[in-house]
């Protein structure tokens, strides 16, 4: 005889907060499109417990300079483009990415440059219509230098800016809501820092409808079980109804992927390891689809052929 199981399915009280990512000229900016993240009322690709109203997004890295310390593979694959930010982000978006994201570095003697910074980010917006991410260097007074004049050079496009950290987040935060931007509030990876975090954002009175939350994730091999863990306990309490953990989570996964032995050496290893190029997109790919099954809204690639291969798996899982 036929016997029917009943599925078992949790109930949550919570949701996600969708993320609006670019402004169209209908809205102050001038971007092509508009890119809505997060809004998830169950864990990620549960289909059967509730809804999943926007799929995860991938967009591409790139640098203001050319990236002397990337592994050979990804400069084979992108070629001359990496020399002009302008055009590696134009050559991005014809090959398929969601969003860019544009690393801000130091220049040659060190200093952070605003200035420098601000046209940067001007040029590569005027290059493509995609809605774009702008990261400072990771140094709290560095990025404060270089994230304010490009806020206020990017009035009303609504980038995401970072890192907005404990240690820079009044800085961060006043120049983005001054200008109608979003923000990544980044923080050690840990339920309660991140929450903490938040929570200084909103008594700024900072919408949180224009937070991003960067958990700091690791790359395959380099502690992605903790991670996991952390990122599926924060969005456990989102749907659980804590308001201070339920924003969509971005992870930066090409440069955490790149940086790990397996993916930046060609030479010197065992042979076992296989070819270096199909290794680095490999091990990129893994650890994305891993972050992306814990949670992530957004997560940053280097390679052309892992963003091609995230994408597949998205569209697969989101219509399983």
């Amino acid at each position: 005889m036929p016997t029917t199981v009943e599925i078992p399915k949790e109930k949550w009280t919570g949701k996600v907060r969708e993320v609006t990512l670019g402004a169209t000229p209908s809205n102050g900016g001038t971007r092509g499109r508009e890119v809505v993240v997060g809004g998830e009322a169950t864990l990620p690709f549960l289909h059967f417990e509730g809804a999943i109203p926007h799929p995860p997004v991938v967009a591409v890295e790139i640098l203001d300079r050319y990236p002397d310390d990337w592994a050979a593979p990804l400069k084979e694959v992108w070629g001359d483009v990496m020399k002009d930010p302008v055009a590696w982000a134009r050559k991005a978006e014809e090959l398929g990415a969601e969003l860019i994201m544009l690393k801000l570095t130091l220049d040659e003697s060190g200093a952070a440059d605003g200035a420098r910074a601000a046209d940067v980010v001007r040029a590569v917006l005027g290059a493509t219509t995609l809605p774009l991410i702008v990261r400072g260097p990771g140094q709290a007074e560095a990025d404060n230098a270089m994230l304010v004049p490009v806020c206020e050079k990017a009035a009303g496009e609504r980038i995401a800016v970072g890192l907005c950290e404990d240690k820079n987040y009044r800085t961060i935060v006043a120049a983005a809501m001054a200008n109608n931007h979003l923000v990544i509030a980044s923080s050690p990876i840990d339920v309660n820092l991140a929450k903490q975090l938040n929570i200084l954002i909103s008594d700024m009175r900072m919408p949180m409808e224009r937070v991003l939350m960067d958990p700091t994730t690791g790359a395959l091999g380099y502690g992605i079980e903790y991670t996991y863990s952390v990122m599926e306990r924060l969005r456990l309490a989102a749907l659980s109804g804590d308001g201070m953990t339920q924003q969509p989570m971005i992870c930066f996964v090409g440069e955490e992927s790149w940086r790990q032995k397996e993916s930046r050496v060609g030479q010197g290893v065992p042979a076992e390891w296989g070819d270096w190029h199909h290794r680095g997109v490999i091990w990129e790919t893994v650890t994305a689809v891993a972050l992306l099954e814990a949670g992530a809204d957004i997560v940053t690639v280097r390679h052309p052929k892992t963003l091609e291969l995230v994408q597949s798996t998205i569209q697969k899982l989101m219509a399983s």
